[in-house]
């Protein structure tokens, strides 16, 4: 053990720490933009996500099923599981598509959207594309509502427990 230096041994006051840290002007400077630029570019709008969210306003989970035109052709995905009072992003692009489908289930997969579209669904996780001829395919044929988003590029639509 050195006995020539007991300071060692405590640590340095916090005026000392202080002078340790101290930047010189331009690095503080320079700093104080930079935090500046981050908390700007957090708190500014910036460009808007363009998306299809989902809320549901039940007060039961539930499972959810798309369809919209891809490439020219028609398809349904699936399946979302949103909880009560939650929201979930189903489509993440700029919309592109006037008429968004939506089918929805309770968790004993009885349907709590009544549409008029007939489009495929199947009981697992699926992409399908095409609507016509759901049985002879394979697939369940399901009625989903057709949802107007007026051509925007972005649309919330609220599922609640008296919903079209």
């Amino acid at each position: 053990m050195d006995l020539r230096s007991p300071r060692s041994l405590c640590p340095p006051s916090p005026r000392k720490l202080r002078s340790r840290l101290r930047l010189p002007l331009p690095g503080r400077m320079t700093l104080a933009v930079l935090l500046g630029a981050a908390l700007f570019s957090m708190l500014s709008p910036g460009k808007a996500r363009a998306e299809f969210t989902v809320c549901n306003q039940t007060l039961d989970v539930v499972n959810l099923a798309v369809g919209q035109k891809v490439d020219n052709a028609d398809q349904t995905d699936g399946w979302w599981t949103i909880g009560a009072n939650q929201c979930v992003n189903v489509i993440r692009e700029e919309l592109t598509n006037r008429y968004i489908y939506l089918y929805a289930t309770d968790v004993f997969g009885h349907a709590i959207l009544d549409g008029s579209t007939e489009m495929c669904i199947d009981r697992r996780r699926f992409s399908i594309r095409g609507i016509e001829e759901c049985w002879q395919r394979g697939h369940i044929a399901a009625r989903f509502v057709e949802v107007d988003t007026l051509e925007q590029v972005r649309w919330t639509y609220f599922l609640t427990g008296n919903s079209p």
